[in-house]
């Protein structure tokens, strides 16, 4: 569909076809050279780290500590966000919380610790802390309120809501 939707495009506005094929080649290179690392991290992931420790610091019963956890997680490692949706889904898997796995991947998109020294270079240390802050708790309420829709439509409760 999305090639569909591109050549539809391009066909309306062709002085775009050379910059579109640019950058698409460009992301194509740039995925050839993450996504063996990628699978790499899965490999490790998924042979090194038990669902008892998964369940343990990430699951149901991790509270604030799992939230926290979760920040670190994806705050700490840098490049696309897309690297981050074959962890999350391993994390799921192994029995993380659906709030902490979100609370991860938003992390991984909104909080790097280069992009926190930046800020608090140019915009201060108030700016900085305030941002993380409400980021991570913003971040925590959204993820709990998507894990209740999710949990309900798995029980059957959504759809006869809508």
């Amino acid at each position: 569909m999305a090639a569909f939707a591109a050549v539809v495009l391009l066909s309306f506005f062709p002085e775009k076809v050379g910059p579109v094929i640019s950058t698409s080649r460009e992301y194509f290179l740039q995925m050839v050279w993450i996504l063996p690392a990628i699978m790499i991290v899965m490999g490790l992931f998924k042979v090194w780290i038990s669902k008892e420790m998964v369940v343990k610091y990430l699951g149901k019963a991790s509270g604030l500590k799992g939230v926290l956890i979760a920040v670190i997680l994806g705050a700490t490692p840098t490049g696309p966000l897309y690297a981050a949706f074959p962890l999350a889904a391993a994390m799921l898997d192994k029995g993380a919380r659906t709030l902490n796995v979100i609370v991860f991947l938003s992390a991984w998109a909104c909080i790097k610790l280069p992009q926190e020294m930046v800020e608090l270079q140019f915009l201060g240390l108030n700016f900085m802390v305030t941002r993380l802050i409400l980021t991570i708790v913003l971040v925590s309420v959204m993820g709990f309120f998507i894990e209740q829709i999710i949990e309900r439509a798995d029980a059957g409760g959504v759809e006869d809501e809508i």
